[in-house]
């Protein structure tokens, strides 16, 4: 077991600080090398749908893998172990689902955005406003995610106490997410994205076979050494540790509900099925996905319990009480400086990849969806799209890193959790709807999307995570008349029932030409993202 103050601060930090630097440097040259060759929505947004299957399927990967996957989700297996799994399996789930139910349908029927795709069959100005309003708080959401794993990295890896350095942090990688979205759009974007994937690949799979190779290869001495050494004892192994009470085995459903569901309606994700030029190929991004997402989430429980194993419990406490630097204090007992330095360069660059990706799709939103379709009436000229789509990046960056300021003790993974519900309560059930059923119609997609995401949150705001239990962000309040932590398991079927609902009651809308000329772009490809 290793002190958790034994990660390098003041002088001994430089050479993170050193090969961060650089790191950051050379990222930014590659942004400016990759810039878009013409100034147009198609080239900015999607690269003018040119990249092969196998540079999609691992920028898609380097999208979807973030901060939770690589710092919040082995903590959580450090300290609460079997129940932390659930992190594991819920993406691999999703991957699946995105594959075989909206990969091909949403490449064929859709442009840059959600709103395109449900626009193609029902009313524009309604869907695209409500489209674009789900796309910005889950967006914004996912990227307070990513800030707090920045200021969790930041208040270890550099050794300074404190908050102030925290925020500093953040507030830098905030300037450099607008800065590199600013200048590459959807080619710099997917660059570092790639570039993340192989660093991350490696880097993981490298401290996976350290950590086994300390227990001889055999996963059984991984387990009882964690056991010994973790603080739970035979209960690390036992479900219960997380999601345990009356309502532990609901909890855990919900959970795993979000995490299957909510892949297939994250706008960062669904945005990677245009950047390629036919539905197979879509389909084949997210093929990849699924087999590189399932090797990081194997190697993710394998550091998991080694940090359990090797620093345990209480030091990882006394570092960040939600287990956010679990896999840093673990590169640290393994390898010392040298290691921390190459772990902590890896998880800035998948918060930087992943946090670009999602600003481009939030500002695509809201440049493509609300200003030129619902408030210029399409009338807008593709430069001034792109200038605003620019302007966005501003908005979004600024807004996210400010709210990020003050989340910076909230579980990473909890909120990832809280991101995949509401995408899988407001976004899923109105793509599945468009796609399967000719029945649906405007007034079902508004009702369906509002209804996901207001119930979602409000439902958030009364679970114990918020009111109600010492570790709750407002300990002093109870409201928590909600018993569950993640809201997916009534929220998700509240969005489908209002879909239904919404479009049985709308008598002015029925399928006829719109939903034939879907469902034929959306088995054939036919005409596909035009």
């Amino acid at each position: 077991m290793i002190a958790y103050d034994r990660l390098p601060g003041g002088e001994e930090s430089f050479p993170v600080v050193a090969v961060f630097i650089v790191f950051v440097v050379l990222a930014m040259f590659l942004g400016l090398w990759l810039a878009p060759e013409r100034d147009t929505p198609g080239d900015f947004f999607v690269s003018e749908r040119r990249l092969s299957a196998v540079r999609n399927g691992f920028a898609m990967f380097g999208d979807y893998v973030s901060a939770a996957t690589v710092l919040g989700t082995p903590g959580l297996i450090a300290l609460t172990g079997y129940d932390g799994l659930v992190y594991l399996t819920g993406p691999i789930v999703g991957c699946v689902i995105l594959m075989f139910l909206l990969a091909e349908p949403v490449h064929s029927t859709g442009r840059f955005t959600i709103g395109d795709s449900l626009a193609r069959r029902l009313r524009p100005r309604p869907v695209y406003v409500a489209a674009s309003v789900s796309t910005l708080v889950i967006c914004l959401l996912y990227l307070i995610v990513q800030m707090v794993g920045a200021g969790s990295i930041a208040a270890s890896i550099l050794g300074i106490p404190g908050m102030v350095p925290r925020r500093v942090v953040v507030c830098a990688v905030g300037l450099l997410m607008i800065m590199y979205v600013l200048i590459g759009g959807m080619r710099a974007t997917t660059a570092m994205q790639m570039i993340k994937a192989v660093l991350l690949l490696i880097t993981m799979a490298s401290l996976a076979v350290w950590v086994l190779g300390r227990f001889g290869f055999d996963p059984s001495a991984l387990l009882s050494a964690a056991v010994d050494n973790g603080g739970g004892g035979e209960d690390l192994l036992r479900p219960g540790a997380r999601f345990g009470g009356d309502h532990g085995g609901f909890d855990l459903l919900s959970l795993e509900l979000a995490l299957a569901l909510g892949t297939a309606g994250l706008p960062h994700v669904l945005m990677r099925l245009g950047a390629v030029s036919t539905a197979v190929k879509a389909r084949k991004s997210v093929q990849l996905t699924i087999w590189l997402t399932s090797a990081v989430c194997l190697m993710a429980g394998v550091l998991g319990f080694g940090a359990a194993a090797l620093v345990g419990r209480d030091a990882i406490v006394a570092d960040s009480p939600a287990g956010n630097t679990a896999v840093p204090l673990l590169a640290d007992r393994l390898g010392g400086l040298p290691l921390v330095s190459l772990v902590s360069c890896v998880a800035f660059a998948t918060i930087l990849a992943v946090v670009a990706g999602v600003t481009l799709a939030a500002a695509t939103s809201l440049s493509h969806d609300l200003y030129v379709t619902v408030i210029k009436r399409g009338a807008a000229s593709e430069k001034r799209e792109v200038a605003v789509a620019r302007g966005a990046v501003v908005a979004i960056g600024v807004t996210a890193t400010t709210l990020s300021l003050y989340a910076q003790n909230i579980s990473i993974s909890f909120l990832a959790g809280l991101a995949f519900a509401l995408a899988a309560s407001a976004n899923l059930p109105a793509l599945l709807y468009s796609t399967y059923w000719p029945g649906f119609t405007t007034r079902g997609a508004t009702w369906s999307i509002y209804g996901g995401l207001a119930s979602s949150v409000l439902l958030v705001l009364l679970s114990p995570d918020v009111t109600g239990s010492p570790t709750a962000l407002l300990p002093h309040l109870d409201l928590a008349v909600f018993p569950l932590h993640n809201p997916a398991l009534v929220s998700v079927p509240i969005g489908f029932l209002l879909g239904w609902l919404g479009s049985v009651r709308d008598t002015r809308e029925t399928g006829g030409a719109p939903y034939a000329e879907t469902e034929v772009r959306a088995l054939t490809g036919a005409g596909g993202r035009d």
